[in-house]
């Protein structure tokens, strides 16, 4: 299985490798010290596994899987229990403590090739703009239209979807959420926000070089620059 490694500590990042490397079923195709570079290396490389740590400067592991356009399987490291229960919104194969031995990482290697493969290749069935979507928010059950959604923004453990004047949650990550949508309709603005293309209601020029959007029930999203390029070819204007 073809794995990188995205750690910020050099020593760990290189231990966890020479680890890795006594694991046939393991194939180390790239390393990052970082979220950022660690997003260029999987959009070129198109791992089918991480070894992710979470708390690292400036930006964190969820922060990562959250740009991400496809959800390689997960092995989170890190030396922090108190990141566990945000963890498995992103539905990981395992969650490992710092520092990891050999045999708790042979057990985590072993779920990893019982778990389904959901790899770059495999292509996830995407809803039409048509579909209704069920929501269960607590008590509350919502059958949505899915072109009646203005909007969905990342609330840190959850997605709140905002149609007509109601608004709910959803448990999962917008990254879980993006996969889903339909690409010809639904638009990644930025980090916290998917928008409706057929719910902006007016677009101007922003002061970071994107664009701010104003949404049919009159809240501003703003694009950055990178985002806002996308949806000036998109819209072609």
């Amino acid at each position: 299985m073809r794995a990188i490694v995205v750690e910020d500590s050099r020593l760990a990042r290189e231990g966890l490798i020479r680890m890795l490397n006594t694991f046939d079923e393991i194939t180390i195709i790239g390393d990052a010290n970082h979220p950022e570079t660690a997003l260029k290396l999987i959009k070129e490389l198109r791992p089918e596994a991480l070894f992710l740590d979470i708390h690292m400067p400036g930006e964190s592991g969820f922060d990562l899987l959250d740009k991400l356009d496809y959800i390689p399987k997960v092995i989170f490291t890190t030396a922090h229990s108190e990141y566990a229960c945000r963890s498995f919104d992103y539905n990981p194969v395992d969650y490992l403590l710092k520092p990891i031995s050999t045999e708790r990482l042979g057990q985590a290697i072993d779920k990893l090739g019982a778990e389904p493969s959901d790899s770059a290749s495999s292509e996830t069935e995407r809803f039409e703009i048509d579909s209704k979507i069920f929501i269960k928010d607590g008590d509350d059950c919502h059958l949505v239209a899915l072109r009646e959604v203005l909007y969905f923004e990342s609330c840190k453990n959850h997605v709140r979807a905002f149609f007509g004047s109601n608004k709910a949650f959803i448990k999962k990550a917008l990254s879980n959420v993006e996969e889903k949508l339909p690409t010809s309709h639904f638009f990644r603005a930025n980090r916290q926000f998917i928008v409706n293309l057929n719910h902006i209601k007016s677009i101007s020029e922003s002061i970071t070089d994107g664009y701010d959007l104003t949404m049919s029930d009159g809240q501003r999203i703003e694009t950055s620059r990178r985002n806002g390029t996308d949806l000036r070819r998109i819209l072609s204007f």
